[in-house]
């Protein structure tokens, strides 16, 4: 089956670039559109935390309540990620795009101008809905648009990158605006970001969606947004509180029921939200893996590295995060070379060699002690792993899309993207924790830094024996220049 050719036809998008060809001028407008987007929403989820306990002291908020202005975030961006994806499929990707963008211009301005925590959270909330849309649906609109070869190779390897730097600029952004500014600012950022992109959207974007109208999956969409809800709850409380909690707990056994639910609701269905032969496809469930893992095991060094710089070595808010903006810079180099990588290696074995760098460069962190020097060890092996680890999300991504078919693409893209949402989630409830409780906060951070790489070391190898020999497209080197 392919995309609906009637509305695709109504779009009139120009045709795309032949593999091997440079991207004509649409295709960078349309790019830039869908890269302008994700990049909104990786910033949305780190421009905050800095800014925290300004805005908790200027909303009235306590130490307690302020996990809230992430948590509000997170649970609903990550949760309806999946059910938003498959409504794109089946109604549109470019009308739930827009429609995305649109709720997260406005809930960045509810945000921004908000009154007490109650207007707050719920502009984060809403916020976090809109990004719920806007992720599965861009990717979607990104992998039909650009045809399977180098160029949707590339267009991903700039996605990714853009991805991965969304997230460093954030945590630069949000100490030099709250301290030129207000913490009021870094919503205001995104914003604007969402009233640039969205006048450009409708004029460039070609609408698609599947050619055939099956019903939606009522009970399967209950079900799996109810469990990813459930989760991801539970596992952001337990980074504040433990997983002593009798809500934490209650809340994680309703979400492994609820999942259980899912599956067997998925089994029977008609026209089921998730294809489960899609999961048993090697490339979908090894792929996942190593962006699970790619994801969270990042998001854990970056938690610690940031206690370790501020609270071992004693370094300013805005000295930190010019540690990680060397982090962004160097993430954005890896962004040029990974989609050569991916031509010459092909996307699986870039995926394996990037979680491999990832794990031995975390690992070099180990070295780490209470002298200022350490700063240039810490800047260098974070700055090394960021690379490795923007590799690992572009080829995972390239390894759980490719060979999909335009139809389900929103579902794959969903998968793609839930991955990366419930990866940057437990992480830090899961690692880092061991540095928050220890009596000795370097020993704590030794302690997950090393735990963090042989994790990722032990993932390298389960995705190289899961995934089993690469037999990516040759013609794709020949293609790009490379041989």
């Amino acid at each position: 089956m392919a995309i609906d050719t009637t509305e695709t036809t109504s779009a009139s998008p120009t045709p795309h670039s032949p593999l091997g060809t440079r991207l004509s001028t649409r295709d960078k407008l349309v790019l830039f559109v869908l890269c302008a987007a994700q990049f909104m929403v990786a910033l949305d989820f780190s421009v905050l935390n800095v800014a925290l306990p300004v805005l908790g002291r200027d909303l009235g908020m306590s130490q307690s309540a302020l996990q809230w202005a992430v948590t509000a975030f997170a649970l609903p961006s990550g949760g309806f990620l999946l059910l938003f994806g498959r409504i794109g499929d089946l109604y549109g990707r470019r009308r739930l795009f827009l429609t995305g963008l649109a709720l997260f211009g406005t809930a960045s301005l509810l945000a921004t101008f908000a009154w007490d925590p109650a207007s707050f959270l719920t502009g984060r909330a809403l916020q976090g809905l809109g990004a719920a849309a806007i992720v599965p649906t861009g990717m979607s609109l990104l992998t039909t648009t650009f045809p399977e070869g180098p160029a949707r190779d590339r267009a991903l390897g700039i996605s990714g990158t853009l991805l991965s730097l969304g997230f460093t600029v954030g945590m630069v952004a949000g100490g030099v605006l709250t301290d030129v500014l207000s913490w009021r600012s870094t919503m205001g950022l995104l914003s604007v970001f969402a009233l640039i992109v969205l006048p450009l959207a409708p004029g460039l974007l070609p609408e698609s969606r599947t050619p055939e109208r099956p019903r939606l999956d009522v009970p399967g969409a209950i079900t799996v947004t109810g469990a990813l809800l459930a989760l991801i709850y539970a596992l952001s409380t337990a980074a504040e509180r433990g997983f002593g909690g009798a809500d934490v707990i209650a809340t994680l056994a309703a979400g492994v029921l609820l999942l259980a639910a899912f599956v067997y609701v998925e089994s029977r269905a008609h026209a089921p939200l998730v294809s489960l032969p899609m999961l048993r496809r090697r490339t979908v469930a090894w792929g996942n893996l190593g962006g699970l893992v790619t994801f969270s095991m990042m998001s854990t060094v970056v938690f610690v590295l940031t206690l370790y710089l501020q609270e071992t070595l004693g370094l300013s808010a805005f000295e930190t995060g010019l540690v990680f903006g060397v982090q962004g810079v160097m993430s954005a180099v890896a962004g040029v070379y990974a989609p050569k990588a991916i031509g010459r290696f092909g996307a699986r074995r870039t995926l394996v060699g990037s979680l491999a760098g990832q794990g031995l460069f975390v690992a070099g962190l180990v070295l780490l002690n209470a002298h200022t020097w350490s700063v240039w060890l810490a800047t260098a092996a974070i700055s090394l792993a960021s690379m490795c680890h923007l590799g690992a999300i572009i080829s995972y991504g390239l390894t759980v899309t490719s060979g999909v078919p335009d139809e389900e693409q929103g579902l794959a893209t969903g998968l793609v993207t839930s991955t990366q949402q419930v990866g940057i989630t437990i992480g830090i409830p899961l690692l880092g924790v061991l540095a928050t409780t220890s009596s000795d906060l370097l020993a704590g951070v030794h302690t997950v830094l090393a735990l963090d790489a042989v994790i990722v070391l032990a993932a390298a190898v389960l995705v190289a024996t899961g995934l089993g020999r690469d037999r990516s497209r040759p013609v794709e080197a020949e293609a790009l220049g490379l041989r």
